[in-house]
């Protein structure tokens, strides 16, 4: 696997509706090497990939993803609201997107809701043809990532954060240092940080000198994931990825 990955976020969800078999199949054709989801229980327990707690903004209708069944969720269209071409598509549960995943790439997991979900994605994964370091987990819930360590201690998890992508943090700019004392006690992974202006080469180095991988989320600027690549970030989430990987192989 490459060091430095490019990660399709929501797979290329530029050109094609996030979080379908369309847009993560699209990013691994275009050579990403990692594909990032996001997951939720649905009320009859099974894993879907979808991004918001309901599915007004990608369907056009209303439905709770924790109060509905896995069969009527399956009834809306996902697709359209990005492009007439993708009329048709489906939210998919996570077991068909594991699937996808080649031999050689990996799969980020974001889980969007509570603890709940552990135990259900536990016999997900451990069902899957899925080598343990093809798959990630990730979350901005710091309580679920310890559940989910303790729980699935041979995965790789990342603690995502953002320093200042949202108004309070430029106000109340959090402690990197305790930032990194708080994942080291607790043996998580890494940080999956937003990208912004508090991010900066002198932050990047105290988080790799802690012995934590890095990634970045969300950059679509070739100069800036070369940048940041230089100081020495693991890997770059974007929405183009083929764009990106295209320009940093030419």
């Amino acid at each position: 696997m490459n060091d430095c990955l490019i990660i399709a976020h929501r797979g290329e969800s530029f050109e094609a509706p996030e979080n379908t078999l369309s847009s993560i199949n699209l990013a691994w054709a275009n050579g990403s090497d990692a594909v990032e989801i996001d997951i939720r229980l649905t009320k009859d327990n099974r894993i879907v990939v979808i991004h918001d707690a309901n599915t007004i903004r990608v369907s056009g209708r209303y439905s709770w993803i924790k109060n509905s069944l896995l069969q009527d969720l399956k009834k809306l269209d996902v697709g359209k609201y990005k492009d007439s071409k993708y009329e048709g598509e489906k939210i998919p549960e996570l077991t068909e997107v594991l699937k996808t995943v080649p031999v050689d790439e990996k799969i980020l997991i974001e889980i969007k809701c509570g603890k709940e979900i552990i135990p259900f994605l536990a016999e997900t994964l451990i069902n899957s043809e899925l080598h343990t370091e093809q798959i990630e987990i990730i979350c901005f819930n710091f309580q679920v990532l310890i559940e989910v360590r303790k729980r699935l201690p041979q995965y790789s998890v990342f603690w995502i954060l953002s320093l200042d992508y949202y108004k309070i943090f430029r106000i109340f700019n959090p402690s990197i240092k305790k930032i990194i004392a708080k994942a080291t006690k607790h043996e998580i992974t890494g940080l999956d940080l937003g990208e912004g202006k508090a991010l900066t080469k002198e932050i990047i180095v105290s988080i790799k000198d802690a012995n934590l991988k890095l990634y970045v989320w969300t950059v679509n600027d070739l100069a800036r994931v070369k940048e940041l690549f230089n100081y020495g970030v693991d890997g770059i989430t974007t929405d183009r990825a083929g764009l990106i990987k295209s320009g940093l192989n030419s």
